[in-house]
């Protein structure tokens, strides 16, 4: 068997984080899209927002390759965390389609230049912040499916719907009834864990099971 292109792999995994983020807004309202469900506002919208930020910095400016797209929450002076929510002013439509336009100058980047080529990240400090293209696309890879797994949880806490893409689920099969009691289940479970602890029994932290 041939060995596969890295590239080939590198751009699977990307993609399959991209495409997961995406498919969570699908049916949702605009509230529900941008709707702050922890306490420290993260939301769906944001998440995919950032992403475009991340993959124009990372996999452009940081190999001599500026996209060209404004991004006013980037620049310096710049309120913070606002890349991580969307205002009322900027529509879904819009977030989405810089996020695309965003997969589509990173891939070009992938397939410009070769893996080991060395960029400059901008916002980092001199004197560290030389990166290898394939360190660059590996972090890239790694903070997406970090957020696409955010991204599950708001899902899930909206509407309930879950699942890891459109064609893979990735859940034990049950009706709600079965998921329910698999729920009670496990709070039972961590009731008990929590007396156990109280009273002194069970293994400590770190410690070997037999």
């Amino acid at each position: 068997m041939n060995a596969p292109d890295p590239k080939t792999d590198l751009r699977h995994y990307l993609q399959s984080a991209r495409d997961a983020l995406l498919w969570k807004l699908e049916g949702l309202s605009e509230y529900e899209a941008r709707r702050p469900l922890t306490p420290t506002g993260t939301n769906l919208l944001g998440l995919v927002k950032h992403a475009a930020g991340v993959e124009l910095g990372h996999l452009g400016d940081t190999f001599g390759r500026p996209s060209g797209e404004p991004l006013p929450w980037l620049e310096e002076g710049a309120e913070s965390n606002a890349d991580m929510w969307a205002t009322a002013d900027e529509s879904r439509a819009y977030v989405v389609g810089l996020y695309r336009r965003a997969w589509a100058h990173a891939d070009a980047t992938i397939d410009a230049l070769a893996l080991d080529t060395v960029g400059t990240v901008p916002w980092w400090p001199s004197g560290g912040n030389e990166v290898t293209l394939h360190h660059a696309v590996t972090r890239v890879i790694a903070d997406t499916h970090r957020h696409a797994g955010h991204a599950d949880i708001l899902r899930e806490l909206t509407d309930g719907a879950v699942g890891m893409n459109q064609g893979n689920r990735g859940m034990a099969p049950g009706d709600p009834a079965w998921w329910e009691n698999h729920r009670s289940r496990l709070e039972r479970a961590a009731r008990e864990a929590e007396r156990s602890a109280e009273r002194g029994g069970g293994r400590s932290a770190g410690q070997d099971a037999p």
